[in-house]
């Protein structure tokens, strides 16, 4: 089994999309005005309207309503990150902070309220677990 993405559900998708464009650099490719995928080396983060919820199941998920996931993004150096984003992200909740597990750790909220984390492992056992 392969983890392959996570999608977030939106009652904005473009709005969404261009945040996380922004924010990490990579380009969305769209499939419908309701779905956008941001593919990295890792994984894909995809972006989906509310008008696909009840392909699922009707009422299954809901917007804007996340209080437990933290969607992680791996950079090579997470305080330049913050610079590069101090204006444009309106909601940082923890400025670059050196975690005890050894990565280096920007915490933000997306315009939906979720919650972003973009961080760089610093000690070696953080950077040995996250070599490529």
């Amino acid at each position: 089994m392969d983890f392959v993405s996570i999608r977030v559900i939106t009652s904005d998708v473009a709005r969404l999309v261009e945040f996380y464009e922004r924010a990490t650099g990579a380009r969305a490719t769209w499939a419908t005005d309701d779905f956008a995928e941001l593919r990295t080396a890792g994984a894909t983060l995809a972006i989906a309207g509310t008008r696909t919820v009840p392909l699922f199941a009707p009422g299954s998920a809901r917007p804007a309503d996340n209080h437990s996931v933290i969607t992680e993004f791996l950079v090579d150096d997470v305080d330049r990150v913050h610079r590069d984003l101090t204006g444009f992200v309106t909601d940082f909740v923890t400025g670059p902070t050196t975690m005890p597990w050894g990565n280096r750790s920007l915490l933000l909220r997306d315009p939906d309220g979720n919650l972003v984390n973009f961080f760089t492992p610093v000690t070696p056992a953080a950077i040995e677990k996250f070599a490529r």
